[in-house]
Order: structure tokens, then C-alpha cells, then sequence
């Protein structure tokens, strides 16, 4: 199934996504039972598919981008997050920040994993048993700021406003077997930037999830993003980063396409 949650005449629902492109309305709630009821919904706005409990992340977790950052592979998963402010609609803007300005803001398309039931030192063997589905990321990082500002940790760059699109479903783990065999990218104004697999992991989902378990409790609505393929803008000649007017996609293989256009703040 492909959940989708949206606004239809003033109220935030659930429902079904079809391959025609209908949407039918779910019954129950998203980490409960869900049923289809089969009514056609009328969608006016398409929402992050959930409001996440916690926003963890996975840094350096891609071979080709570890080289590409000059960085040696890392012993353990890489963990930073961010907070529930960053997330953003599909859709709707990414916003350049200029209170705390940044000339830097760079794209990084990740695979999202949500959890469905509470993690607590769980084996791999049974990760993957405790994950809803997965979704499309764009950890949008502020390079100067995850560089220079944050004293050595990187949230400060990566926790502005919008800095985490999600969506625009949640794609069933009946649907996505081996989250580890699909194809991701970033499209920057029609231009392909980033195009990789993840199966270059470093470390898989399973071990993802093992790790992040382990003596801590991961409880439903957690959103783990599992890290970005190389090609991201800081490491090209010249760098590449996002300004106003530019519209930024990111596509996965058996969720679909996660697109929102870039302003500045006002301030």
C-alpha cells in the first residue's frame, strides 16, 4: 500500500494511493489498523505522510560518498538529527535561510525509513519486522553552517526550517521486500546529480536499525533517513548549491518522486 496523508476541505485524512492516481480514503490510524474504505478522496493538499516523532540520520553511509568527502568509512552507523521543524510537504518550498544566512544549501536524496513498532535492542534479523515503510528524503544541509558553525556537530547546518521534505507516500514494506535493491536520485532543474543505488550502503537497513536499537528505544513514528549517494553539490568542481527559483526532485525506485521549488527567507 501506498499511504498518503493530505488535506481535503479543512481536514487532514489518510488514505490509499492507487497507480491510476486515485486516492481512497483509510479508516483507523497509521501505526494501528488501516482499512480502505474505498471512497474516492478529494485531494487539495498533499501533506508529509506523517508528522514524525523523531528525525534521526545516518551520515557517510554510501561508499561513493564517503570518497567523495575524503572520508574513511566509518566503524559504526554515523548518527545526527534533526528536529521536527525541518519538515516540509511535498510541494511546498525549501527556504534558503537568511536570519542565519547560508550560501551553501545543498541537496542530498535519501532513502526514509519509518518505523512501525517500538524498537528496543532489536536483532537484524528482525529489523525490518518493525518498519512501516519507507518514503523519499531530501536532508537539504547548510554546508557553511555544518562546516564552520556548529562546533564540531553537524545540526546546526542540517536543522533550518523546510530542511526535511518527506513524501509523498509511505510505501508498505509488502511492497519493498529488500529496501537495500533500489534506485535514488536528485534531479536539480532538469539535471541529474545524484544517481546511485542503495545497495552501496555501508551499513544496510537491517544494520541500521540493529545499531540505532541497540540500549535506546526507537518508537513508532521515528524516520530514520539512511544517508546520500555521491554526487552531492559541495564535492563537485565548482560546487553546486541550490538558489532561489530552482525546483529539486527526488526519486526512488517503488515510492515515486518527492519535488519542491527553492525561495529565500524573508526576513
Amino acid at each position: 500500500m501506498k499511504i498518503v496523508r493530505f488535506e481535503s476541505a479543512g481536514v487532514t485524512r489518510l488514505g490509499s494511493l492507487h497507480a491510476d492516481g486515485r486516492v481512497t480514503l483509510l479508516e483507523g490510524e497509521l501505526f494501528g489498523p488501516l482499512r480502505d474504505t474505498g471512497t474516492v478522496a478529494k485531494v487539495d493538499k498533499l501533506l508529509a505522510p506523517l508528522e514524525p516523532r523523531d528525525i534521526l540520520c545516518i551520515g557517510l553511509n554510501y561508499k561513493a560518498h564517503a570518497a567523495e568527502s575524503n572520508a574513511a568509512p566509518p566503524a559504526y552507523p554515523v548518527l545526527f538529527l534533526k528536529n521536527s521543524g525541518t519538515l516540509q510537504n511535498p510541494g511546498d518550498p525549501i527556504v534558503l535561510p537568511r536570519k542565519l544566512r547560508s550560501d551553501e544549501v545543498d541537496y542530498e536524496c535519501e532513502l526514509a525509513v519509518v518505523i512501525g513498532k517500538t524498537c528496543h535492542n532489536v536483532s537484524r534479523a528482525d529489523a525490518l519486522k518493525h518498519v512501516l515503510g519507507y518514503t523519499c528524503a531530501n536532508d537539504v544541509s547548510a554546508r557553511d553552517w555544518q562546516r564552520n558553525g556548529g562546533g564540531g556537530q553537524w545540526c546546526r547546518g542540517k536543522t533550518f526550517a523546510t530542511f526535511c521534505p518527506l513524501g509523498p507516500s509511505i510505501v508498505t514494506t509488502d511492497e519493498i521486500p529488500d529496501p537495500n535493491t533500489l534506485s535514488i536520485r536528485t534531479v536539480l532543474n532538469g539535471e541529474v546529480m545524484q544517481d546511485w543505488n542503495t545497495d552501496d550502503m555501508i551499513f544496510d537497513v537491517p544494520a541500521i536499525i540493529e545499531f540505532m536499537s541497540a540500549s535506546m528505544v526507537l518508537r513508532p513514528g521515528t524516520v530514520i533517513l539512511t544517508g546520500t549517494p555521491h554526487g552531492v553539490g559541495f564535492a563537485r568542481k565548482p560546487p553546486v548549491f541550490m538558489k532561489a527559483g530552482d525546483t529539486v526532485t527526488i526519486e526512488i525506485e517503488k515510492i515515486g518522486s518527492l519535488t519542491n521549488p527553492v525561495i529565500e527567507e524573508r526576513v
